[in-house]
């Protein structure tokens, strides 16, 4: 009788992206560009499987063992670029952080004009997480659109809408104020689209002038000031995601943002990806 091969080890997209290179898909992409080695040979399929005692490199410097993974705040200023470069030169949300983090990942993005909370992360498969839409958390947004709005005009958001053949879910729209030729909504999406709400409004005839994220799922904003970034504590990371770690120490207070040198494409896990004794991103 034929035995089934023990299945063993991990694919090597997830133990990279828990490792906090990159997530799954990147890490694919990487594999299939020829950039992983494993155990000393270059891999072109992300169709293996790896233990903690394979040899993994990628760009040439050796992945480490996962760390916990790790939550964190930040306060994310207008102008910035929510990616690890940017074609165009602009700044970065990553060349803003400050040098004690270590490397991270946003959870989403917030487009270049955009503000607001922006969850970071450690752990690539924590990023995933966070990011899927069955997690069915609500991502809440003050918004200022110039125009006059009424319950006639937002009905569409309200219900659900197609716009270029693209299906927008039901966002909820609370009405803040109306202040001059502007007004102020509050407005809740489980999804996140490329520029959901602009497009949105801008289909009913209002146009954003101001977006800040206030909340993702039971993340608050609150008042960390703008560019300052605060670890999530352990014990919230336990109640709302179930992540247990051995370290329980309290994480340090918000750190303000700090300008850093411009980094390169790629580093390995535990380097941070800022310029600070250690080396460049």
């Amino acid at each position: 009788m034929n035995q089934k091969k023990e299945y063993v080890g991990e694919r090597i997209a997830k133990k990279l992206a828990r490792a906090g290179v990159a997530s799954r898909r990147e890490v694919e992409r990487m594999v299939e560009a020829g950039r992983v080695v494993v155990n000393g040979k270059k891999i072109t399929s992300p169709a293996l499987n790896v233990t903690d005692k394979d040899v993994i490199t990628v760009d040439g410097r050796p992945v480490a063992a996962p760390e916990p993974a790790r939550l964190w705040r930040y306060h994310k200023p207008p102008g910035l670029v929510t990616s690890a470069r940017d074609e165009k030169g602009r700044a970065t949300v990553f060349d803003r952080l400050p040098e004690e983090l270590p490397r991270v990942m946003s959870v989403g993005r917030l487009d270049l004009t955009s503000e607001g909370l922006l969850l970071l992360t450690n752990d690539g498969e924590l990023k995933r997480k966070l990011e899927l839409p069955s997690t069915g958390w609500v991502r809440k947004y003050r918004v200022r659109a110039n125009g006059n709005a009424s319950d006639t005009r937002v009905r569409p958001l309200r219900e659900g809408m197609v716009i270029d053949g693209e299906r927008f879910q039901p966002m909820s729209v609370e009405f803040d104020k109306q202040q001059g030729a502007n007004v102020w909504l509050t407005i809740g999406l489980r999804e996140g689209k490329n520029r959901e709400i602009r497009r949105a409004l801008e289909e009913v005839g209002l146009m954003v002038n101001r977006l800040i994220r206030v909340s993702y799922g039971p993340f608050q904003l609150g008042d960390l000031a703008r560019g300052g970034v605060e670890e999530i504590r352990p014990k919230i990371l336990r109640d709302q995601l179930g992540i247990k770690r051995e370290d329980q120490s309290a994480p340090k207070p918000a750190l303000r943002n700090k300008p850093v040198s411009r980094r390169a494409n790629f580093i390995s896990p535990g380097v941070s990806m800022r310029s600070n004794k250690r080396n460049k991103k």
